[in-house]
């Protein structure tokens, strides 16, 4: 009965230390995740702060093991070279991530739910983790994407209010140039660009390389756009009597003088070629990652506006006056409480459609 009490003894410690940071981690977790609801740029000093609680919580643990002081001090070098192994082997992975991943929010270049393109992929961003970023590509898929690559290659990021697009035409020079740019300039307005412009590519030895710009406001829409400006184009040409073949076949002409343009044609089905969004479902995960991110805009000012309200609230003399103030104070804390919840539940929503 007495060994049994004393290996009791011996290992209240590594229990109580045990007992300890696992109460500290939930409680620290509960306490994190009150503050940083609706607050993305919270999520990631959540992350940190959890993790150094695990780690020296493992630490401490194995230290508080029933044991000699000379092998706590063995246990204790052995830590230190592990430590200091990983530390070294991962510099440029584990660690380097989790830098780049604070330079990133740091510099905050880009948002849940703008469009990016790095080393030739492109999509829309989902979620920004400490390691990692999310983006949702145009055939659906989810990509990810090291913190050190966009840390350490160039990343272009689609502006909201509007961006270029472009396509590229190659066409003989029996035809007048004027009557191309005019036809290109048409085709990009019909579809509701802003600003075209047409830039002669480059001179080959059979035709000329047209580029058709035009501002797309709606960033959104960006991959369909693409489409329709490429449809639009061929319409235009072919409207304005300009037919768009090889080079080759344009010069050798085996089959005459027959000019190939097609014929028009009338669609019996309208419906079938309704303006449908494709983007929707596309980067349907962007998008709910974009209106999370607007709401913890709202919400930040939903949260200074009570700041505020509080203030006013002290300041106000009359009875009148404070009845007033707190009537709007209280329509702005449901406010608070309608934004936090639908956060919660799109959030849910996002990590359940995974």
């Amino acid at each position: 009965m007495e060994i049994l009490i004393d290996i009791l003894k011996n290992w209240v410690p590594t229990l109580a230390t045990t007992l300890f940071f696992v109460f500290l981690y939930y409680a620290v977790k509960v306490l994190l995740e009150r503050q940083s609801k609706g607050k993305s740029n919270k999520a990631l000093i959540r992350s940190i702060i959890l993790f150094s609680i695990v780690f020296i919580g493992i630490v401490s643990v194995i230290l508080a093991l029933p044991m000699s002081d000379t092998q706590r001090g063995q246990i204790t070098n052995l830590i230190g070279i592990v430590l200091s192994a990983v530390l070294g082997l991962s510099a440029t992975t584990f660690i380097g991530n989790a830098i780049a991943g604070i330079s990133l929010r740091m510099r905050n270049s880009f948002k849940p739910g703008d469009f990016i393109e790095v080393n030739g992929i492109f999509g829309r961003v989902t979620e920004q983790g400490l390691f990692e970023t999310e983006i949702q590509t145009p055939d659906r898929d989810l990509t990810t994407l090291p913190n050190m690559t966009l840390s350490t290659n160039p990343v272009k990021v689609t502006r909201s209010s509007g961006t270029f697009i472009h396509v590229e035409v190659s066409l003989g020079y029996d035809v007048n140039r004027l009557k191309i740019e005019e036809a290109l300039i048409k085709a990009a307005t019909s579809i509701g660009l802003k600003d075209p412009f047409v830039h002669i590519i480059s001179l080959g030895d059979f035709s000329i390389v047209y580029k058709l710009h035009g501002l797309l406001e709606d960033v959104k829409s960006i991959v369909s756009a693409r489409s329709r400006l490429t449809g639009a184009v061929i319409d235009h040409l072919h409207d304005a009597n300009i037919e768009i073949v090889s080079p080759s076949f344009m010069n050798q002409r085996q089959v005459g003088d027959t000019v190939f343009i097609s014929q028009k044609y009338r669609v019996k089905d309208e419906n079938v070629l309704s303006e449908a969004k494709p983007e929707e479902v596309i980067f349907d995960k962007a998008e709910e990652a974009e209106s999370i991110e607007k709401r913890r805009k709202l919400l930040q000012d939903v949260e200074a506006k009570i700041v505020t309200e509080k203030a006013q609230l002290k300041e106000a003399k009359t009875q009148e006056d404070k009845e007033k103030i707190q009537a709007k104070l209280d329509t702005t804390i449901q406010l608070k409480e309608k934004l936090l919840r639908k956060i919660d539940e799109r959030i849910d929503k996002l990590e359940g459609g995974e």
